[in-house]
């Protein structure tokens, strides 16, 4: 039976002259999802890009291939492709039955938060996570008949439904003078859905204290209740002796970061680090189930706090405590969300003419010179959002004040920072038009499992910046929302996904070319003493050091691993296809899969039979993904003199 891909590829030409296949269907399916918004006058609007971003369909495909592990295929991939992009650029379909503006020009220009889920997807998914962000416009307020219980209305840009919220009682009072009405945009989170029960109509929202008012200062009501509430105070004018005398604060102050505190007794912390318009700053801490409350804050918007608690909290780096702000239960949070500026970015050739994609050039011959300029957003601190670039990023292009950047390269070598109190790695990815070192910032330990030299990666959340040297620093945060690390030559689901690769021969793989190879091959010979079994650290993939006390040390992660540590082969093979043979190595659960037997079951063997058992597996035929590591063979755990330029990533048997 043909193959479902090349029919496609027949008529769409996708991924043909490009030399990496992955590559090629990325343009491909970022071509399909344009031209399906082009017919469908309903899909996007309001300004947002024709072409989903680069960045952003290489991360989709990557989150399907690990869902599903077995492979995937065109059809899967553009499914997904198209549910996920209709559901983030899903804009109301009836404004006019609603009541209620188009989104403003300002709305356009903030920074979706994360977590935000749209109303028909609740409706959809009949559920939603008290996690979950919802950022809604009231549309009415009113009483539930024969209660004194009030309702609002809430709908927003991207759903064609509109759903009721229990509000608050502590909150009925900003009904009273006018805050909460129709038209005001509010931000929620802590919501717990009550399910439609047989003959009781539609789900609702239950009350959640977690309310954000959002005001807008060119509005003058608006303008009019910060002055008169917030402009009196300061953090300088705090004072212990007036709290104590039930004095309260209205405080007005710039959100400068958002930080992870240790936790207390058990209990989880957040702190909000403000600043004023003195330049004080002052911490608002959450705790508990209120650190929730920081999903619905972004950087550079101004908080408006009414009557916050004021504590104290322990400072451990000076050994005292120090005031603080916390979430009381009188307090009612305001916030003017920060508005991104926008700069015009010039497009390099790198960017509009990729090799080989047909999808660019098409922009070339119908855009002509539109597409040599770009407007981007800014972000608090200055710099280029590159989120949400249409095209693909190269390093050549990278340049200081540069963030949410993407690369798509091959490691070429892995190094952690030595006396840093954090967990900090130096990883080199090159790609065709240069070589950078990203600086990667780990919240607690190495994460990103085995990663080695040669295999191809995807990283997004770059942020680049000047040292004071003037020379280039990229730096990649774990903890910062949308960064993410994909290991494309482990991914099981590549081998079984014809058309996210193109098969090589093993003549055609040079000791020079970077990149991962898939290959249809046989084993031609495995000896006895090129299998070594070795303890490997869980967290990382790498052999560990057994001590003199027995406990086991990872040099890779540079820390004691006891019970992080399992059974896992070290092997050399020599492998062969009709137009050559290689010499590979492999290790942890690829070169299980080659040997088709576990470490514990071939440990077990007497010698004469696992040599025995070695000579059955001569010409079993794998697919196999193939790097090559030729700068990581000097460090090689098997110290043998004659290390294999390639390693075998990932290995399946062909039935």
């Amino acid at each position: 039976m043909a193959s479902p891909f090349l029919s496609i590829t027949d008529s769409t030409t996708s991924t043909e002259g490009h030399e990496d296949a992955f590559l090629g269907f990325v343009e491909y399916a970022r071509s399909m999802i344009s031209s399906d918004a082009e017919e469908d006058p309903d899909a996007g609007g309001g300004g947002d890009p024709p072409v989903p971003p680069w960045s952003w369909v290489v991360s989709k495909i990557l989150k399907s291939c690990m869902a599903y592990s077995s492979g995937v295929t065109p059809a899967i991939l553009l499914s997904d492709l198209f549910q996920a992009w209709s559901e983030q650029h899903r804009y109301l379909a009836s404004k006019k039955r609603l009541g209620w503006k188009t989104p403003s020009e300002k709305r356009h220009r903030r920074t979706r938060l994360p977590h935000t889920v749209t109303i028909d997807s609740i409706y959809e998914k009949n559920f939603l996570s008290p996690s979950s962000v919802i950022e809604a416009v009231v549309i009415d307020a009113f009483l539930l008949p024969g209660t004194n219980i009030y309702l609002l209305s809430l709908g927003n840009p991207w759903s064609s439904c509109t759903i009721d919220l229990y509000l608050h009682r502590r909150y009925y009072d900003l009904l009273d003078f006018q805050i909460l009405k129709k038209g005001r945009e509010v931000y929620l989170t802590g919501c717990c859905l009550r399910t439609a029960m047989e003959g009781s109509g539609q789900p609702r929202l239950l009350p959640t204290e977690y309310l954000v008012v959002l005001l807008d200062e060119d509005q003058d009501e608006d303008a009019v209740l910060l002055g008169a509430q917030f402009c009196s105070d300061s953090f300088s004018s705090i004072s212990i002796d007036a709290v104590k005398n039930a004095v309260t604060y209205s405080l007005y102050a710039r959100i400068e970061s958002i930080e992870l505190l240790e936790a207390f007794r058990g209990v989880e912390r957040k702190a909000i680090i403000l600043v004023d318009s003195d330049g004080s700053k002052l911490k608002f801490v959450l705790w508990g189930e209120q650190i929730l409350l920081a999903n619905l804050f972004s950087l550079g918007s101004m908080l408006a706090l009414d009557r916050p608690f004021i504590a104290y909290v322990d400072n451990h780096n000076v050994g005292s405590q120090e005031l603080c702000l916390e979430f009381g239960s009188a307090t009612r949070i305001y916030m003017v969300p920060f508005t991104q500026q926008e700069e015009e970015v010039l497009l390099s050739s790198t960017q509009t003419r990729s090799p080989g994609s047909r999808f660019s050039n098409t922009l070339d011959q119908t855009q002509g010179l539109k597409i040599s300029q770009i407007m981007l957003p800014l972000d608090s601190q200055g710099s280029v959002d590159f989120k949400n670039y249409p095209f693909q990023l190269h390093v050549a292009d990278l340049r200081d004040k540069m963030t949410g950047v993407s690369l798509y390269g091959v490691v070429t070598n892995i190094d952690k920072e030595i006396n840093n109190s954090d967990t900090v790695y130096y990883v080199r990815i090159e790609d065709t038009t240069g070589a950078v070192v990203a600086k990667l910032h780990f919240v607690r330990y190495w994460s990103l499992g085995r990663l080695g030299i040669g295999h191809s990666v995807f990283i997004s959340g770059l942020t680049c910046s000047m040292t004071t040297g003037k020379l280039l620093e990229v730096s990649w945060f774990e903890k910062e929302t949308g960064t993410c690390l994909f290991n494309q030559s482990c991914l099981p689901a590549l081998l079984n996904s014809s058309c996210l690769h193109k098969l090589s021969h093993l003549s055609d793989i040079s000791k020079l070319m970077k990149k991962t190879h898939i290959c249809r091959v046989c084993v031609v010979s495995i000896e006895h003493h090129d299998v070594c079994l070795v303890k490997s650290h869980v967290i990382c993939g790498r052999p560990v050091k057994e001590r003199s006390d027995g406990s086991f040390h990872c040099s890779f992660c540079n820390s004691n691993c006891d019970g992080e540590v399992l059974d896992s082969f070290q092997l050399k093979v020599t492998l062969a296809d009709e137009s050559n043979q290689m010499f590979a190595w492999c290790t942890g659960q690829t070169a299980t899969e080659l040997l088709q037997i576990t470490p514990d079951e071939f440990l077990h063997l007497p010698v004469v039979e696992q040599a025995m058992y070695l000579c059955t597996l001569r010409t079993e035929r794998y697919i196999v993904a193939v790097v090559n590591c030729k700068r990581s063979t000097n460090r090689s755990s098997m110290n043998l003199e004659d290390d294999p330029v390639f390693e075998v990533a990932r290995a399946q048997k062909c039935e």
